[in-house]
Formats: C-alpha cells, sequence, structure tokens
C-alpha cells in the first residue's frame, strides 16, 4: 500500500491521549491573566496610538512575564540574558513618538534574538558555550542594526541548542552550557526541539513579540512547529549572516519566528536588504521587497497548485491524520494536489554534512577573528581544548561534529569543491526546481514533523519525522504554520518552493493559517 494512503486511513481513528498532562501543582501561569497574551503587532501599534499603554510600560509587562516564566514558574530557560537597556531604549521610543515620529510597523515591539547572533550592547553574544560567556562582538550584526532602526527593542538573548546543535553525538534540542535545557511550554517534559529553542518558546510562551531564529537545516522550521508558531526559513541571501556565529556558509539565514504569519512577513521585511560584507545578499538585488504585507491574502490558495511531499508520511498516524484534513482544506480554497514521492537523492545528505564540516571551520575561525584579539578563544581549535577542560560543556553529549570540522582543510580542497557542486545540482537542478518544473508547481507541502519527544539527556533527540532537508540543502525557502494538536502537542505544516519564492509561500500560508486558526497559547503542562 502506498504511503500516502494512510493519511486517509488514518481519519477513521481518534487520537488517544497516551498520558494525562495536567497544570504543574500549585502553578499559575501568567498565560491566564497576562494583559498581552498573544497580541499582534497591529494590536500593540494600535495599543500604542490609542494610549492604552507606552512602549516603557508594555517592554516592562514583558520583562515582567520573563521573570516569572521563564525565570521562575515552569522555568522555561528560553532566555540566556536580559537587555538591561530595555527599558532605556524604550523611553527614547516613546519620546520618539510623543514628537509624531514613528520608525515603522516594527517601532517598540519587544524581539528577542537567538544567541548566536551578535549585539554590540551590554549582552554578551555566546552561542550557548560557556567558552563565550563573556564575549561582547566589536559590533552589532547586520540584523540587529536592521531591527534597531526600524525600532524594535531586542529585550534579550534567546538560549539555544549550543553551537546551533552542530557540536558532537546525542545531543539534546535546547541544551546549552550557559542557559541550560529549555522546556515545551505545551507540556514540560517535552523536546523544544532546535536549534532555535529559545527563540520558539520565547515567542510561544509570550515572553515577546517576535524573535530572531537561525536555520541551517531544520533549525527555524522545527522549533516552530514543536512549539505551535509560525517560522520562516527564508532564501539563503534574503537576509543578511554578517554578524550570526556559522555553521555553514551555503546553508545558514536568520528568519523570523512569530504567532501569526502576518507578524512574520512585517517582520520578514525588515530584514531583507544587501548587505556588502555577505555575498550571498548580492543575488537578493531585484528580488526582494521590504514589504511582504500586500501577499496577506485569504484567497491565495485559489487555483494554486501544490505538490505533497509524501515521504515524512506513514510513520506517525496522528500526523497523517492532521495532514489528510491539511489537504482536504487546501482542496476546498481551490488548491490542486499533486503526490511527489521524492526530491532528491539520497546522496545530498551526505554531500551537505561533508559540505558542513569544511564551511564550520573556515566561518568559527573567521567568526573567532572578528572578535579581536582580545577575544578569550581565538580558533576553532582553541574552543575544543577549552570544551575539553570544562567541567559542564562535556557532560552530556560529546564534540565529535567539532572535532572532525578542525581536521577538514581549507575551502580550496578538491573534495569540498566537489561536494558544494554536486549537493547544489542534486537539490536545486534535480531537486525542487526538477519536481517542481515538472509537475508545474507553485508550493510543495509535507508535515513539519512529530509531536514532541519527551527531553533526554542521556539518550539524546529522537526525531521521527522531518521534512526540512529539500528547502534547507537547496537553499530555498520554506514557512512552517501550526497545522494541529496530536493530543497536547502542536504540530506544524510546511510550505516550500523555489528560490526566491517567498511572496506565493506568504500568500499560501496566510490563506491555510486564516481559514484554520490551530495556534492556541500554551498551557505549561506536566504529566504523570
Amino acid at each position: 500500500m502506498r504511503k500516502t494512503k494512510f493519511i486517509f486511513i488514518a481519519l477513521s481513528f481518534l487520537l488517544f491521549a497516551c498520558q494525562s498532562p495536567q497544570k504543574e501543582a500549585g502553578q499559575s501561569p501568567a498565560s491566564d491573566k497576562f494583559s498581552l497574551q498573544e497580541q499582534s503587532i497591529s494590536q500593540i501599534q494600535e495599543g500604542y496610538r490609542n494610549g492604552d499603554f507606552t512602549v516603557k510600560e508594555l517592554v516592562q509587562a514583558y520583562l515582567d512575564r520573563i521573570e516569572a516564566i521563564d525565570q521562575n514558574g515552569p522555568s522555561l530557560h528560553a532566555i540566556i540574558r536580559v537587555n538591561p537597556d530595555a527599558l532605556q531604549i524604550a523611553e527614547e521610543l516613546d519620546r520618539e513618538l510623543s514628537a509624531g515620529k514613528s520608525r515603522g510597523p516594527l517601532h517598540g515591539i519587544p524581539v528577542v534574538l537567538k544567541d548566536n547572533i551578535d549585539t554590540h550592547d551590554k549582552m554578551p553574544t555566546t552561542a550557548g558555550s560557556r567558552a563565550l560567556m563573556h564575549s561582547f562582538p566589536l559590533r552589532d550584526s547586520y540584523v540587529a542594526r536592521q531591527l534597531k532602526e526600524a525600532g524594535a527593542i531586542i529585550i534579550g538573548k534567546a538560549n539555544l541548542s549550543e553551537w546551533a546543535n552542530f557540536r558532537g553525538e546525542l545531543s539534546t534540542s535546547g541544551w546549552s552550557g550557559v542557559g541550560g535545557q529549555t522546556r515545551n511550554p505545551y507540556v514540560l517534559d517535552r523536546n523544544p526541539c532546535g536549534s532555535s529553542s529559545g527563540s520558539a518558546v520565547a515567542v510561544s510562551a509570550n515572553l515577546c513579540v517576535l524573535a530572531i531564529g537561525t536555520e541551517t537545516n531544520g533549525s527555524i522550521v522545527c522549533p516552530s512547529h514543536s512549539n505551535g508558531i509560525v517560522g520562516i526559513k527564508p532564501t539563503v541571501g534574503l537576509v543578511s549572516r554578517t554578524g550570526v556565529i556559522p555553521i555553514s556558509f551555503t546553508q545558514d539565514t536568520p528568519g523570523p519566528m512569530a504567532r501569526t504569519v502576518k507578524d512574520a512577513a512585517i517582520m520578514l521585511g525588515a530584514l531583507t536588504g544587501v548587505d556588502s560584507a555577505d555575498e550571498k545578499t548580492w543575488a537578493s538585488a531585484g528580488k526582494f521587497y521590504t514589504d511582504y504585507t500586500p501577499f496577506l491574502k485569504k484567497d491565495g490558495l485559489k487555483g494554486k497548485r501544490i505538490g505533497l511531499f509524501t515521504a515524512p508520511l506513514g510513520v506517525n498516524f496522528k500526523v497523517d491524520t492532521l495532514m489528510a484534513q491539511a489537504v482536504r482544506f487546501l482542496k476546498k480554497q481551490g488548491a490542486e494536489i499533486v503526490e511527489i514521492d521524492e526530491i532528491a537523492a539520497p546522496e545530498v545528505g551526505g554531500y551537505s554534512f561533508e559540505i558542513m564540516l569544511y564551511e564550520y571551520k573556515d566561518g568559527l575561525n573567521k567568526y573567532f577573528r572578528s572578535l579581536g584579539a582580545d577575544a578569550s578563544i581565538q580558533s576553532l581549535e582553541e574552543l575544543i581544548a577549552f570544551n575539553r577542560t570544562d567541567t559542564v560543556e562535556l557532560k552530556y553529549f560529546n564534540q565529535k561534529y567539532l572535532e572532525m570540522a578542525q581536521e577538514k582543510g581549507d575551502l580550496t580542497d578538491k573534495e569540498y569543491r566537489e561536494a558544494l557542486a554536486k549537493m547544489l545540482q542534486g537539490s536545486r537542478q534535480n531537486g525542487i526546481d526538477r519536481v517542481m518544473d515538472a509537475n508545474h508547481l507553485d508550493a510543495i507541502i509535507a508535515p513539519t514533523g512529530g509531536p514532541a519527544w519527551k527531553t533526554d539527556l542521556t539518550n539524546g533527540d529522537s526525531f521521527q519525522l522531518g521534512s526540512s532537508s529539500p528547502a534547507a540543502r537547496s537553499g530555498y525557502p520554506n514557512i512552517t504554520v501550526p497545522m494541529g494538536f496530536v493530543d497536547e502537542l502542536p504540530v506544524g505544516i510546511s510550505f516550500f518552493g523555489r528560490a526566491w519564492s517567498e511572496p506565493v509561500l506568504i500568500e499560501i500560508a496566510y490563506a491555510y493559517e486564516s481559514g484554520t486558526h490551530h495556534r492556541k497559547a500554551p498551557g505549561f503542562l506536566t504529566t504523570d
């Protein structure tokens, strides 16, 4: 029987609960009382205009919630560091509003950045590593500078899977030596996925309005899906990586994380542009928008031809059931669905891994040099040596990938150049481009992943299914949107496609979200 038949057979099954989640004893999470619960960018801007609150009052409310929910209460461990200057920045933005000046839709909007994104302020940028606990970059990342110019307030840095989860074997997503273990706000003993774990949890738990994550393969879309939010992994080059601690020059990209497609689209528009220091962005000239809101169309599914990527199906019948419901909705809204069982050849994954090792060594060494002569860590070799002597860093998993990267040569090596050429051809011309051309597709859909697994620091992560690789390896865009729940755990649907196709993906994702409304705030549950 074809795997895709399972999604329709699964409709006859009920989603039985395997456990009995309950609210934590003695806990009264502020989710029920928080006055800004689930507030959107538009609602906050309306509040400013109406005089319902000031920027400083709003920022204080979010800082109080971080203390109550993240540091105390359920102890989510989503935030590594709070910006000590947040209220001072808020006062300045209030003065601008009083003078009749607004920098745009992000004026006065609280944002957190994944802590592998440089900020030149009183917050270090650590990648979650104790080796960088006192590392203060010499300048803002391009992304941080754009956000500040747009009036957003960076209220904190988010916890993450240390070194963006490319350090060693048997790792646990959401754990870092600096921030500890991030917890899933829906069911606290479940994993938040990663590596942008804290960014996703902060948005989902209403610790901020927006967040920035980064992705090499799955690190925006997986935590977004596991925490019931929207994540956009842009085309590589749409958003600058200057000042972002790297893994892969070929695959890395920052991207917006939000509770709605509209908020994510607004944030994306503030992040685009050509950065002279990041050559990948040069290709975005003439292809990017500074405003993606015109693509927010409730009828955006009408007439669209969409491929259903079937490889992730047949693994979890509960996820298949939700996917079948999503397909039925898409068809009802006027989309045509075409089944696709393969996108890229299996060997593309091996090429991607080799590329990551080479580019990791090159990128990390360049990043460490950017920190100046007084930086505590000057090279990948020194980082490896630090971890071997630290009492925490190798407690739960090793650093095999760092060591493998250190053994590689430079980017002129024949092995690297051949792997890069083969991966790009296999994932692009012979991958997504081929499939979309042959089937005349506007986009491809798939379940983003399975329900969150129990966090296990002994055995590491227990990934069940996922669909991030085709878009990640090709460097093409991917948007995940809440698709429903398995028991109390959110599951997402991914929309991905050609390079620079963010406008059409936003149309499709927004139309799906507008007709389904699967997002609901987390309940901070525990299990028996």
